[in-house]
């Protein structure tokens, strides 16, 4: 535990708030959303302003503590918050300014897409993010970001201009096209590896206030046959369309009627961002396929699009995900998934499969940090329960669907469905993790800024005279990694 005498020297510094064991709000502050995360850090420092983040990082460094980075605390492995360091928590950091002239947002590094989609929807306006309001714009974008509007503008990242970030030295820095613009290549993908993102500056594109949208739902026996109608639909599906396939339990939804209320289902969600009359005849054929047993299509206000889902993934519930990268959907696998959804072990676990393409291949492979330009579906076996004597039994599900899947999966995963956080870098950076490798020798050589789908600093790289060398963090190093099977961004 820090002494007394030691926060007393941080606490003139800040202008925001901070919170240790011995203080009452220090349960829900260090309480992340996924429910299995139990850490106790040293010290949350609740930043008001860059300033604050400047000065964290600076007292972490000095006192060689291991620092976690908080914005929307998503993120699926925990990785807002730690063991026994210095939890640097954005989240009172959630300001989204909109340029309606020039079609762009600032936004902080702690707000939800729900805040950004408040304001840029105010104007008619929106940037590619996730499908969870809830879900922090940070993580999101660092890792990627795709949602319902990536097949016709882009990941996140795509649409990303630039990037103010506190470094592991504590200087601000701005990184985009002309400004440090290998750093700007990194943060668009890499991760949280290279630093504080205090603020993301996005392009924004005309749409709403409504759209095409809602789900489509059959019972799990008609499964097999309108995944391999979906899979078809989507090799050939304009850009303004986006459809995420759902193996779930039907929940009690009054377009559903009550006897298939608890049973196995397969979701077709629905998304279309351009005209309502056209929308409606592409998505025929989805809705079409076989009997359903409820249909909610529909003219939808972005806004509810973005937040229809908040209640199925809200937070505190115990959650372990795994996904793969797939160019196509073969029919051993659709079966493999159909065969795994009825083995679910909770009524709140699924098997989501999300449709991407279309705009997300405009873009080279090492264009970005980003690598997975080719995928076609990501497909993500995920277990929410809420008794810890569950776990192993949910975990096991997860683990034994990601491995019947491998055979034909295309390789890679995305990082930020990662629920380890050690172990799959190779995975979710690919092709690009040397280069990324190289640019974290040089802005992290250290290798403070860990506690992520971590990128080691190319040995090569790294200076023994470095200014960033201090002997206690090579002792800290172990302790910031969540032990396997323990297991922040959604989407």
């Amino acid at each position: 535990m820090l002494k007394v005498t030691v926060l007393e020297q941080l606490a003139p510094k800040l202008r925001g708030e901070l919170i240790g064991p011995q203080d009452t709000a220090y349960d829900q502050a260090r309480a992340v959303w996924n429910g299995m995360i139990d850490r106790r850090p040293a010290l949350i420092v609740r930043c008001a302003g860059v300033a604050d983040v400047i000065q964290a990082v600076r007292f972490a460094r000095e006192h060689d503590l291991v620092v976690a980075v908080r914005g929307g605390g998503h993120n699926i492995a925990g990785s807002a918050v730690c063991d026994g360091g210095v939890v640097i928590d954005l989240s009172a950091m959630r300001a989204a300014r909109v340029d309606p002239a020039g079609r762009t947002a600032r936004v902080q590094g702690g707000a939800t897409l729900g805040d950004l989609d408040h304001e840029a929807q105010a104007f008619g306006l929106a940037t590619p993010g996730g499908v969870v309001s809830t879900t922090g714009v940070a993580g999101l974008t660092l890792g990627g970001g795709f949602g319902w509007l990536a097949r016709k503008h882009g990941l996140a990242v795509d649409n990303l201009l630039s990037v103010d970030l506190i470094t592991a030295d504590g200087r601000l820095v701005t990184a985009s096209g002309r400004e440090e613009p290998e750093l700007f290549w990194g943060v668009r993908g890499g991760g949280g590896n290279f630093g504080v993102v205090t603020s993301f500056e996005f392009r924004l594109h005309p749409l709403g206030p409504e759209v095409l949208f809602g789900p489509t739902v059959y019972r799990l026996e008609d499964a097999a046959r309108v995944l391999r109608t979906y899979r078809d639909f989507a090799a050939e599906a304009p850009r303004d369309c986006c459809v995420w396939a759902d193996l779930l339990t039907a929940p009690p939804l009054p377009f559903l009627p009550e006897r298939h209320h608890g049973t196995k289902v397969l979701s077709l969600m629905q998304f279309w961002a351009g005209d309502m009359a056209e929308g409606e005849a592409v998505l025929a054929p989805l809705r079409g396929c076989a009997e359903p047993i409820g249909d909610a299509v529909g003219p939808t206000p972005y806004t509810a699009a973005q937040s229809i889902l908040d209640e199925t993934y809200a937070k505190g519930a115990r959650n372990y995900w795994s996904g793969h990268n797939f160019v196509d959907l073969p029919d051993p696998v659709i079966d493999a998934l159909v065969e795994a959804a009825a083995a679910m072990p909770t009524a709140q676990s699924d098997i989501l499969v999300s449709q991407l393409g279309g705009a997300i291949r405009d873009v080279a492979p090492d264009a970005t940090a980003y690598p997975h330009r080719d995928v076609t579906f990501l497909v993500t076996p995920g277990a929410r329960w809420t008794n810890p004597a569950q776990d192993e039994a949910c975990i096991a599900w997860v683990r034994e669907a990601f491995a019947t899947a491998a055979a034909h999966a295309a390789g890679g995963s995305y990082v930020n469905f990662i629920a380890e956080t050690e172990g799959r870098e190779r995975d979710a950076y690919g092709v690009n993790y040397d280069r990324l490798a190289a640019l974290k020798a040089r802005y992290d050589p250290d290798n403070f800024f860990r506690l992520n789908q971590n990128v080691r600093p190319s040995a090569q790289r790294r200076s023994k005279d470095s200014p960033f060398r201090r002997p206690g963090i090579a002792r800290t190093e172990q302790a910031c990694h969540a032990p396997p099977g323990t297991d922040e961004s959604f989407v």
